[in-house]
């Protein structure tokens, strides 16, 4: 990608882009049988260097789904499993004293590498789950004093199962709303049910898939998804879709200003998906309910409304007024320089 990168031209810079986009897509759905939009969403979160989690029941592909992910680039890759007996040292790393050298010696944990897979990130306890806070907004970590900064790129998917509570501890809304996307994959169709028996018949598809793209190109896209241009009726959309979140009467709790700014950058991350340079309404739309409906607590007793704030937003986006049906109003969206 590197070098379709510097063609001549906006139109081929993104051009480039969407194709690399679309190759990794195309690599993980090798893996991940039918689920186009889960890995499109996976995708933007990456782009937008953001975090993403996954909920859902056991053996849906949760583990293969960020496996498949890393090995489209070719980052460095670790899982954590986490237990009730994880200690915070066991992520972040532990300094040791030397008595060869004399000197105290770092020795650093798992999450210092690129892509982080936090398996089943409920069943630590609260202590546990605090070592990853630091590093999931501020990009590093301290440990006795001394603060490491974390690599390039920087990436945690986490999963979790919503199914079992024994044994488990529930993620405190700081955690949740560290990361930039929740998504669930589902089950799958019939179909590709099939399919999914068919692939795994002789081997599972893990082991025959490489690197479609390089992690510079990584690094490189993430560049261009800061330079999204985003106009200014858009950037009141996404502010009025979420102080509308702390003003419904099903919300206990609505996003924080980190909701608009994650909003604001994964529409930019989808812009890019779409072989575009600047955001519409539609990428809002589409990517309101994964990044805010986990950063709402809804009501007790909310008159239907589902506990994780899925139809909430749904409605919310129904009352909110579009940009360009307010009359008067236009998006300006010629291209702008990458």
């Amino acid at each position: 990608m590197c070098s379709g990168i510097r063609e001549a031209g906006v139109e081929g810079k993104l051009l480039e882009a969407h194709r690399t986009i679309q190759r990794i897509c195309d690599n993980v759905e090798k893996v991940i049988t039918g689920k186009r939009h889960a890995i499109e969403l996976a995708l933007i979160a990456l782009l937008s260097q953001g975090h993403l989690l996954i909920e859902d029941a056991p053996g849906v592909g949760k583990t293969m789904f960020a496996r498949s992910l890393a090995k489209s680039f070719g980052t460095k890759f670790k899982r954590i499993q986490f237990t009730p007996d994880m200690l915070p040292s066991d992520i972040t790393g532990v300094t040791i004293y030397n008595q060869k050298t004399g000197n105290f010696e770092f020795h650093p944990g798992p999450i210092l590498t690129n892509i982080v897979l936090a398996d089943e990130i409920n069943r630590a306890t609260p202590k546990a789950q605090a070592a990853l806070l630091e590093c999931m907004e501020e990009r590093q970590i301290t440990v006795d004093g001394t603060t490491y900064v974390m690599p390039r790129p920087f990436h945690i998917i986490a999963t979790l199962n919503p199914v079992e509570y024994e044994g488990t501890f529930p993620l405190p809304e700081t955690q949740l709303d560290r990361f930039l996307i929740r998504l669930d994959l589902g089950y799958p169709s019939s179909d590709e049910e099939i399919t999914i028996m068919e692939n795994q018949q002789f081997g599972h598809p893990i082991e025959r898939i490489g690197k479609v793209a390089e992690e510079s190109d990584l690094l490189e896209l993430q560049e261009m998804v800061r330079k999204i241009y985003v106009d200014e009726l858009i950037k009141r959309y996404i502010v009025s879709i979420v102080e509308a979140t702390r003003h419904h009467p099903a919300i206990y709790l609505g996003s924080s200003p980190r909701g608009s700014l994650a909003l604001f950058r994964a529409a930019q991350a989808r812009a890019l998906m779409e072989n575009r340079n600047y955001v519409l309404p539609d990428d809002i739309k589409v990517l309101a309910e994964p990044v805010l409906a986990h950063r709402i607590i809804v009501n007790p007793g909310n008159n239907g409304y589902d506990n994780k704030g899925r139809a909430v937003i749904a409605e919310i986006l129904r009352k909110v007024p579009v940009p360009g049906t307010i009359p008067g109003s236009r998006i300006e969206s010629g291209y702008q320089p990458l």
